[in-house]
C-alpha cells in the first residue's frame, strides 16, 4: 500500500528553499502570505505573480491560508460580519489568481463555548445562522471558482462541533481541516479527546491537515518528533479515510520542513 505524500505550508520567503523538494514528488503546497490584511489591502497581485513564477513546473495541489487575524466568523455584530466577509472574499481573489483550490479559515468554537454554548436552547442554531450570514457570499464565490473552504480547529474541544457546522453550510465546497497541534493542545490542556479522535470524528469531511507537533501546552508548531503527538495513531486514522486530505507540514521554522518529513518517513508513515 502506498504511503501518503507530505506537503508543506510555506511563504514567499521560503518557497525557493524547498522548490526541489516540492517538485520531486509534486507535493501539495499551502501559501501562507494571503492571510495578512496589509498584503490583501496592498499590491497582493505582485506577490502572487512572484509566487507563480517560483512555482513554475509545480503540479501538486495548491492552497492558501485565508485571513483570520482579528475576527471570528460567528460575530454577533453585523458590521463586523461584513468586514469578515470582505476579508475572506479578498482571500478568494488571491486563491483564484494563483489557481489555488483550497482556502483554510478558522473555526469559531472556543473552550468557553464548550462549557457555555448550551446554556440557552437557541445558542447553537444562532451561531450557525451567524456563520451562514457571514459566509453566504464567500461560499457562493468559492463554488464559482472551484475553491474548497476548509474550517480549521483552533480552540475546538469537541471535534463534532466543527463537522456539524461544515455540514450545516450545505456546500460541496465546505469541508473541515485538522491542525494536529491545536488538537493536542486541546487534549492535554483542556481535556479534549486525543488527536486521532479528531480524525475519526471528521471522517471523509476531512480534506486538509496541518501537521505540527506540540507538548500540549502551547501552539508550538514544532517538527513532528519534537513533541508528544502519537503519530502512528494519527496516521492509522488517516489511512482509513477515502477523502485524500492534503497533509501539510505547518512549522514555525520553515527550515525544519524536511526534517519533519524525514521523521514521519522514518516511522514508515509518509513520504
Amino acid at each position: 500500500m502506498s504511503k501518503p505524500v507530505l506537503g508543506a505550508a510555506l511563504s514567499i520567503k521560503s518557497i525557493l528553499a524547498h522548490r526541489d523538494w516540492l517538485l520531486e514528488r509534486q507535493r501539495d503546497l499551502e501559501i501562507q502570505d494571503f492571510f495578512r490584511a496589509d498584503l490583501l489591502d496592498g499590491d497582493w497581485r505582485s506577490a502572487a505573480s512572484e509566487i507563480k513564477q517560483m512555482l513554475s513546473g509545480h503540479t501538486g495541489r495548491l492552497g492558501i491560508h485565508g485571513p483570520f487575524w482579528g475576527f471570528k466568523i460567528d460575530s454577533h455584530d453585523p458590521l463586523i460580519r461584513k468586514a469578515v466577509t470582505k476579508r475572506l472574499l479578498q482571500g478568494l481573489d488571491a486563491a483564484e489568481f494563483l489557481g489555488a483550490t483550497q482556502m483554510v479559515i478558522h473555526s469559531p468554537f472556543t473552550t468557553w463555548d464548550h462549557n457555555n454554548l448550551d446554556l440557552y436552547p437557541d445558542n447553537r442554531s444562532n451561531l450557525v445562522e451567524r456563520v451562514k450570514t457571514t459566509l453566504a457570499e464567500v461560499i457562493a464565490r468559492a463554488e464559482t471558482i472551484g475553491c474548497e473552504v476548509v474550517i480549521e480547529n483552533i480552540e475546538d474541544k469537541d471535534p463534532r462541533d466543527r463537522v456539524r457546522l461544515a455540514k450545516a453550510l450545505e456546500s460541496s465546497k465546505v469541508r473541515v481541516s485538522l491542525d494536529t497541534g491545536h488538537a493536542n493542545y486541546a487534549h492535554i490542556s483542556t481535556g479534549a479527546p486525543p488527536v486521532d479522535y479528531y480524525v475519526e470524528t471528521a471522517g471523509d469531511m476531512l480534506t486538509h491537515v496541518h501537521l505540527q507537533d506540540t507538548d500540549g501546552f502551547a501552539d508550538r508548531h514544532w517538527a513532528p518528533g519534537e513533541g508528544n503527538i502519537p503519530w502512528v495513531a494519527v496516521f492509522r486514522a488517516l489511512g482509513r479515510l477515502t477523502s485524500n486530505p492534503r497533509l501539510i507540514l505547518e512549522l514555525r521554522n520553515h527550515d525544519d520542513v524536511r526534517a519533519g518529513a524525514a521523521h514521519l518517513a522514518a516511522l514508515g508513515l509518509a513520504e
